[in-house]
């Protein structure tokens, strides 16, 4: 394993970490002894890193994180996010540190980031003295280094960057997304700062991962790659900027965690060829032609009132419009959303919009779901 160093984290960082958005599912719950097995494995093979934060899966990660650590918290950094859409009140953010702390399993949390940070929600959080909580929490041992996750413009990211002096922040960033939200230019700006960034989304919530597409063949063959999917060249093009302190991928299974740790084992700054670079740049062309929806599959647009099952709708939409196989993707939509679950279809959307100002991408969720609805619910 890799390591890098943050320039105000006293300890180096695997630059891969482990993210726990994604865990694999049995019957709709985290499955536990999978999700123990890949945690055993990452940490048995350096990956020092571990992310969490209250609406994954449910609620109900921050609990299995801490089951899961037992024994072994003092192999790990552990991270986890104060939920800024949840604070109306300065007692808010006491309620939620304390009660992650008892799931968790733990007295202090080393990394705790301000989730999901849009203009509305930090002008919110400083009217209610957001750093003075901060810097509490830090004094009493609650917390070790602040930080900040991120979900807007290029603008905001600048004016909350220049706000403190935190230790890091979490931002979307991959080869499809280099100027989305903070981007590569927020990137370069916050390491200039001091500021430790780690990245998240950086498969695109596995867009990335797909089975090569046919036009991308020539470009791979030429670059020399292999592989069957993007998932190692995108892993390791956020690897390639040196001003990345490390990356959280969400693996949902075993075989995903163990190519991660394999791609790791490359993750240095400033390695990709020329000619992989050229992939990288077809890559993103046939992508930004075919992707329909901006969706990660992050899911905090869940749950729906109705039981719309959003990002897998979304799913099916992209990976149908990449291959080019919208007749499979159809089938698929139908059995996976079929006669057992006809409530999860974009159909029963009823357009509440509850949904949409939860959207990290600011996805018209509502319309796009009528797009859905076109390619696989009508004959």
């Amino acid at each position: 394993m890799l390591y890098r160093k943050l320039p105000r984290v006293k300890e180096k960082l695997s630059v891969l970490g482990f993210g726990c958005m994604r865990l694999p599912t049995l019957d709709g719950k985290i499955d536990e002894a999978g999700a123990q097995a890949m945690i055993e494995t990452a940490l048995e093979n350096g990956v020092n890193y571990i992310d969490t934060a209250r609406p994954y899966h449910g609620g109900t990660s921050e609990p299995f994180v801490g089951r899961a650590l037992k024994g072994a918290r003092d192999r790990v950094l552990l991270a986890t996010k104060l939920p800024s859409w949840l604070i109306d009140r300065r007692e808010d953010m006491d309620f939620h540190l304390n009660e992650q702390l008892e799931q968790l399993q733990t007295d202090c949390v080393d990394f705790y980031f301000l989730h999901a940070l849009s203009a509305p929600r930090w002008e919110k959080l400083l009217r209610l003295d957001v750093m003075g909580f901060m810097e509490k929490a830090r004094a009493a041992g609650k917390i070790r280094y602040i930080c900040f996750s991120f979900h807007d413009g290029l603008d905001t990211f600048k004016k909350i960057a220049d706000a403190y002096g935190w230790d890091a922040c979490l931002i979307q960033l991959n080869f499809l997304d280099d100027a989305f939200q903070a981007g590569l230019e927020g990137l370069r700006y916050a390491r200039a700062k001091d500021i430790g960034v780690m990245v998240m989304e950086p498969l695109k919530g596995g867009s990335l991962a797909l089975p090569m597409p046919k036009e991308l063949e020539s470009p791979a063959r030429a670059a020399g790659y292999g592989k069957p999917t993007l998932a190692d060249l995108g892993l390791r093009w956020v690897w390639n900027q040196p001003e990345v302190g490390l990356l959280l991928s969400g693996a949902s299974d075993m075989e995903q965690m163990e190519r991660n740790i394999a791609s790791a084992a490359n993750g240095f700054p400033g390695s990709l060829t020329e000619k992989e670079l050229e992939l990288v740049r077809a890559a993103k062309t046939f992508f930004a032609a075919r992707m329909k929806v901006p969706c990660t599959g992050c899911g905090y647009c869940k749950p729906c009132p109705r039981g719309v099952e959003i990002p897998q709708c979304f799913g099916s939409l992209n990976n149908a419009a990449i291959s080019g196989d919208w007749e499979r993707y159809k089938a698929s939509y139908n059995y996976l959303l079929g006669p057992d679950r006809p409530e999860e279809k974009a159909g029963e959307c009823v357009e509440c919009g509850i949904c949409e100002p939860m959207c990290p991408q600011n996805i018209p969720i509502r319309e796009k779901l009528k797009e859905v609805i076109a390619a696989f619910e009508t004959n």
